[in-house]
């Protein structure tokens, strides 16, 4: 993972952190589609990824987010509840981690679409209709040594001294 601070404009931040609760959202509407589906029925991943498309038709401020970060979203949910079948099945002691609801979320994460990468590889474009746009990153130029196809995921993170732009890149070791 690599990782470099974010120079942006104020409404760029607060497209962010709206992207960041839409994220939260459908996160907390797929873990609620989980408990309150019937016994019998079957939720596993690609029924959470098909309920996120239905959130995406249901509400104009998920549709406005990438398709691949809401899909990223639902499974964060999933490996939640993944999470705690495994523990249940495993008998751990304790507590087996019942999934929650997020209060506090700090990231969107986007898949292998809805942003590019300059040329220099100095900047970020984000496109979707949050209105993030291009963002500056600061820091070591690591980046220069991958190409664009290794890049499996982009994350932007926020923290308490400022935003943070989070390449995770597939490498062999």
């Amino acid at each position: 993972v690599l990782e470099y601070k974010i120079k942006a404009k104020q409404s760029q931040f607060k497209a962010i952190d709206e992207a960041i609760r839409t994220v939260q959202f459908v996160r907390n509407k797929s873990i609620r589609y989980w408990m309150d589906a019937p016994k019998d029925a079957k939720i596993n991943r690609f029924a959470l990824n098909k309920y996120s498309t239905e959130l995406r038709n249901e509400f104009a401020f998920v549709k406005d987010l990438n398709s691949m970060a809401v899909q990223a979203a639902a499974e964060r949910g999933w490996s939640a509840i993944s999470r705690f079948y495994d523990n249940c099945k495993s008998k751990k002691s304790g507590k087996k981690g019942f999934p929650r609801f997020q209060k506090n979320n700090r990231s969107v994460e986007y898949k292998t679409s809805g942003w590019s990468l300059h040329k220099t590889k100095r900047r970020i474009t984000v496109t979707d209709k949050k209105g993030i746009g291009e963002l500056k990153l600061l820091g070591k130029w690591d980046i220069h040594e991958y190409s664009v196809k290794s890049i499996k995921r982009v994350r932007l993170v926020r923290r308490a001294d400022g935003y943070y732009c989070q390449f995770c890149v597939d490498v062999e070791c």
